[in-house]
Formats: C-alpha cells, structure tokens, sequence
C-alpha cells in the first residue's frame, strides 16, 4: 500500500544513499576518521528519519482505521513495529 508520505520517504532514502556513496568515495580518498565518522552519522540519521517517518504513517492511517474488529490485531502490529523505533 502505497501512503502520501512515501515519496518523501523516498526522496530522504535517495539523499542518505547519495551521502552514503560520498563517504565511499571519502574512504578511497584517505579522508579523516572524523570526517568520515561525521558524514556516517548523517547518514545514519537520514535513514532513521526516514523509517521513524514510515512507521509513524503506518501507525497513523493503517493502525486507526477505527473499527473494533481489528483492534486485536493492529495492537499486534503495533507491539512488532514499536521494536523499529
């Protein structure tokens, strides 16, 4: 299923790989752990961002879809997301 926020997921995943590639492209170059480790970490961020940002969506109109019937089991959905957090 597709959600409205998915392409801005997926502009956010494309510009964390195109950091990601920088810092390969660093290491060939023999740049400073520092610098290295800087840029990893925006990485890193970028990619959690992006998956606090799916997940949050996910919750917000897959898991409130307001009937009863389901409440079950988008409590166990929810319980197996929240480990992603």
């Amino acid at each position: 299923m597709k959600h409205a926020s998915h392409p801005a997921i997926t502009k956010r995943l494309k510009r964390a790989l195109g950091h990601l590639n920088s810092v390969v492209g660093m290491i060939d170059e023999g740049r400073s752990c520092l610098d290295l480790a800087q840029q990893l970490h925006a990485v890193e961020k970028a990619v959690g961002n992006a998956k606090r940002e799916l997940i949050h969506d996910h919750i917000e109109h897959c898991l409130d879809d307001g009937d009863r019937a389901h409440t079950k089991t988008s409590l166990k959905e929810l319980k197996e997301l929240a480990k992603y957090l």
